[in-house]
C-alpha cells in the first residue's frame, strides 16, 4: 500500500452498476479521489468523471465499441482509475447488487459460494442483477488481491413485517422466497442515516422517501425501520418507471399468453423494457424530455406517474398511521420541480403544504412553514452507502 493510501485509510473502490450506466467513485478512507459514471450504455455512451482533489474534469465521450455493453465499459472505467490515481493499490471493490433475496440482510465478502446464491436471482431482477454481478467479476479480474464486497438493495427491507413480506399465495411458494422484498435499501438507508445526522427527529418519526428516476419506489419508514415498500418479490412493482410498467393486475400476463400467444421473454421484455414512460407517451423515458415535448401522450405519462406517486402516499401514510417528514430524491425526485409540485398538489387533508417559491428554488426545506408535514429533497448518495459498509467489512 503506498503512502496516500497508508495516510488516509484503505482504498475502496464503489462500483454501481445499473440497467444502462455505471456509477463509479474511489476512496482513501473517507475522501473521495475519483467520482464519475458512464452513462448511456447501448446508445450514446459517456464517461463523465472529476478527480476531487484537483477538479480535473476526466470526460470524456466513448465509441460505440467501448459502450457497447457492462464488460467493455468497465475496461474503460479501470483504465480511468489506473490513469487518475497511479500506484494507487485498492484493497477493496464494494458493488451494489439489487437482489440478495432471503439469505443476505446485510452486505458479505464476496465468495464463490456468494455468487452461485446470487446468480440464481437473477431472473427476479434481469435489468440489474447479470450487470452487478458482471462487475464483481471484472474487478477481481483487475484488482485480484482486492476483496470484493456485495451490498444488497433488499437488505433494508428485511425486516419489515411479516404482512408486508408474503403475497395471498400458497405457503409452500413464501417459504421458497415467493415473497416482498423492496428495492433501493442503499438509497432508503443513506437518507435515513443523513436524517439522523442532521434531522433526529424527523429520523425517528414517521418518514416516507420517494426515490423516484428511471427506477422509482416509495418506502415507508418508522424510526429507521422500513416497514412497508411499493416494490415486491422484484423491481417491477408499485410505481411506474421509465420503462417499467409498475403495479399490473397479473390477469394481464396471463391473457397475453393465452390470447396474444407472448412468451415469457417477450413477456419480460415487454414489462421492463417497453413500458412505463416510455410505453405511456411513445416517445421517451426521460422526464425531461416528456416535459418538454409538450404532447397529449407526454402530459398523460407524466399525470400517471404522479396520480401513482400519490396513491401509494397515501399507502404509506396508511401504513405509518400518519405521517410527519416526506423526502424526494432521486434523479426526478431531486431535480423535479414540476413533478414535486404536482404530487404535493391537494393534499392539505394529509397535512402537507408546499411552498412553491422555496420549491421553484430547489430548497432543502420545501414544505410551508405551516405544514403538519416536513417535505424535503435530499440528493441520495448509494456510494456513500456501500463505501461505508465497505469499510466496516474490511476493518
Amino acid at each position: 500500500m503506498n503512502g496516500l493510501s497508508s495516510k488516509r485509510g484503505p482504498v475502496i473502490l464503489v462500483l454501481n452498476a445499473g440497467s444502462s450506466s455505471i456509477k463509479f467513485d474511489l476512496y482513501a478512507g473517507q475522501s473521495e479521489l475519483v467520482r464519475g459514471q458512464i452513462e448511456g450504455l447501448g446508445a450514446s455512451p459517456n464517461l463523465k468523471a472529476t478527480r476531487l482533489e484537483d477538479g480535473q474534469t476526466l470526460s470524456r465521450p466513448l465509441s460505440r465499441e467501448d459502450g457497447h455493453d457492462h464488460k467493455s465499459a468497465l475496461g474503460v472505467l479501470l483504465a480511468l482509475i489506473a490513469e487518475a490515481a497511479p500506484g494507487l493499490e485498492v484493497n477493496a471493490v464494494g458493488h451494489r447488487v439489487v437482489h440478495g433475496g432471503i439469505s443476505h440482510d446485510a452486505p458479505v465478502i464476496v465468495t464463490a459460494d456468494v455468487m452461485a446464491a446470487l446468480e440464481k436471482l437473477m431472473p427476479l431482477a434481469p435489468l440489474h442483477q447479470p450487470h452487478n454481478l458482471a462487475g464483481i467479476r471484472a474487478a477481481s479480474t483487475a484488482f485480484p488481491a482486492a476483496i470484493q464486497v456485495a451490498c444488497f438493495d433488499t437488505a433494508f427491507h428485511r425486516a419489515h413485517p411479516w404482512v408486508n413480506d408474503t403475497f395471498a399465495l400458497p405457503r409452500t411458494l413464501y417459504d421458497e422466497g415467493v415473497r416482498r422484498y423492496g428495492f433501493h435499501g442503499l438509497s432508503y438507508e443513506y437518507i435515513t442515516e443523513h436524517l439522523r445526522q442532521t434531522r433526529p427527529q424527523a429520523a425517528a418519526g414517521r418518514l416516507v422517501v420517494a426515490h423516484l428516476g428511471n427506477g422509482a419506489s416509495m418506502c415507508a419508514i418508522n424510526n429507521g425501520r422500513s416497514i412497508g415498500s411499493t416494490m415486491g418479490f422484484t423491481a417491477l412493482d408499485g410505481l411506474p418507471m421509465g420503462t417499467r410498467c409498475g403495479q399490473l393486475d397479473p390477469g394481464v400476463v396471463l391473457y397475453l399468453m393465452a390470447e396474444k400467444g407472448m412468451d415469457a421473454v417477450a413477456i419480460s421484455d415487454l414489462l421492463y423494457k417497453q413500458s412505463g414512460l416510455k410505453g405511456l407517451s411513445g416517445l421517451s423515458q426521460d422526464m425531461r424530455e416528456l416535459e418538454a415535448a409538450g404532447t397529449a401522450e407526454a402530459r398523460q405519462a407524466i399525470e400517471y406517474f404522479v396520480f401513482r406517486v400519490k396513491r401509494e402516499l397515501g399507502a404509506m401514510a396508511a401504513i405509518l398511521a400518519g405521517l410527519d417528514t416526506l423526502v424526494f430524491t432521486g434523479g426526478i425526485g431531486e431535480n423535479g420541480v414540476n413533478v414535486r409540485s404536482a404530487v404535493c398538489r391537494d393534499l392539505g387533508w394529509l397535512g402537507v403544504e408546499l411552498d412553491e417559491a422555496r420549491n421553484a428554488a430547489r430548497e432543502t426545506v420545501i414544505s410551508a412553514d405551516s405544514s403538519r408535514v416536513a417535505v424535503l429533497v435530499i440528493p441520495t448518495n448509494e456510494e456513500e452507502m456501500i463505501r461505508r459498509h465497505t469499510a466496516a467489512l474490511i476493518g
